[in-house]
C-alpha cells in the first residue's frame, strides 16, 4: 500500500511539473490593434508556435498603451509602430534592442462624395488642410496609438490645430473608429491593413494614399533584463529572432486579405 501511494504521489508530482513547464511555455506580447484586427496574428502565430512550441498571447492596444504595459513589466515583448517612440524606449533603458520587422502605409478614408475634395490633394498636408478648412467630420482614434501619433504629426505638418465640433477624438481602437466614421460619414486615417480587412464600410472609400509621409514602420523590441528580470526573456528572444528570420519574414509576406498583401517584411 505504501509503495502504491509513493508511486501515485510520484506520478502526480511528475504530471504537475510537466503541466507547470507547459504553462510557462508562452509569452505575453503587447502589440497594436492593427496587427490584431487585420488578422496578421491569426496567420503567423500558429506558424511560430509550431516551429518553437511557444504560445504567444497578444494584448492588442494602442502603441502608447503597449509601451506603458511593457514599462511596467507586464509584457514579455513588444511589436508596435512608432519608430521615434521605440528609439526613445531603448534610449531610456526599457528595451535592449529594436529591429525593423515590416511596414505598410496609412491611408485617408472618407465619404464617397468627398465634401473636402481630398482625392484631388497633391500631398497629405494638403488633404488634412482641406478637411480642416471644410470643417468636415473627422474621427480620430485619440488613444495615443501609433496611428494617432502619426495623425497628430500630419495635422502639425499641415499647419492645423484640430479643434471644434467637426473633430471627434474617440479614445478607441482602429476598428471601432472606422465603425464610427462609417456611421457618421466622416473622414478618418487608418493603417491600410485594418482598412482592407474592415467589413462595415457603408459609404466610406479610400480617398487619398501614396505620400511618403504616410509610411508606417513596425518594430520588435527586446525588453530590458536589468529592469525586469522576471520576464521570459529567453522565450521573447526566440519570437524576436523568428520575426527577423527568413521563415518569419516569409510568413509576414504570405499573409493576404482578398488577395492583397497587407504587410511588407523589411528586417535588416
Amino acid at each position: 500500500m505504501k509503495k502504491t501511494l509513493t508511486l501515485v504521489l510520484a506520478a502526480i508530482t511528475t504530471m504537475g511539473l510537466a503541466l507547470s513547464a507547459y504553462a510557462d511555455d508562452y509569452i505575453t506580447l503587447a502589440s497594436t490593434t492593427s496587427t490584431e484586427n487585420s488578422g496578421l496574428f491569426d496567420s503567423i502565430l500558429p506558424q511560430f508556435e509550431e516551429a518553437t512550441g511557444i504560445e504567444v498571447r497578444v494584448v492588442a492596444v494602442g502603441t502608447g498603451q503597449a509601451f506603458e504595459i511593457a514599462r511596467r513589466g507586464d509584457a514579455d515583448s513588444l511589436l508596435v509602430h512608432d519608430t521615434v517612440g521605440e528609439q526613445r524606449f531603448v534610449a531610456n533603458g526599457f528595451a535592449s534592442e529594436r529591429a525593423d520587422v515590416m511596414y505598410n502605409d496609412f491611408v485617408l478614408i472618407g465619404p464617397a462624395d468627398d465634401p473636402a475634395n481630398i482625392s484631388e490633394a497633391q500631398s497629405a498636408a494638403e488633404a488634412f488642410a482641406a478637411i480642416a478648412n471644410a470643417e468636415a467630420p473627422f474621427t480620430s482614434r485619440g488613444d495615443d496609438s501609433g496611428t494617432n501619433r502619426a495623425e497628430l504629426r500630419l495635422w502639425k505638418n499641415a499647419g492645423v490645430e484640430p479643434d471644434g465640433d467637426w473633430y471627434r477624438e474617440l479614445g478607441s481602437g482602429m476598428g471601432p473608429t472606422l465603425n464610427t466614421a462609417a456611421a457618421m460619414d466622416a473622414y478618418v486615417m487608418s493603417d491600410r491593413a485594418t482598412w482592407v480587412a474592415f467589413g462595415n464600410r457603408q459609404n466610406l472609400e479610400l480617398l487619398f494614399e501614396g505620400d511618403k509621409v504616410l509610411f508606417n514602420q513596425y518594430g520588435s523590441l527586446l525588453l530590458s533584463e536589468e529592469k525586469h528580470p522576471h520576464l521570459k526573456h529567453h522565450l521573447a528572444k526566440q519570437w524576436h529572432n523568428w520575426l527577423l528570420s527568413e521563415e518569419g519574414q516569409q510568413a509576414i509576406a504570405d499573409f493576404k486579405v482578398s488577395g492583397q498583401q497587407l504587410f511588407f517584411p523589411n528586417a535588416k
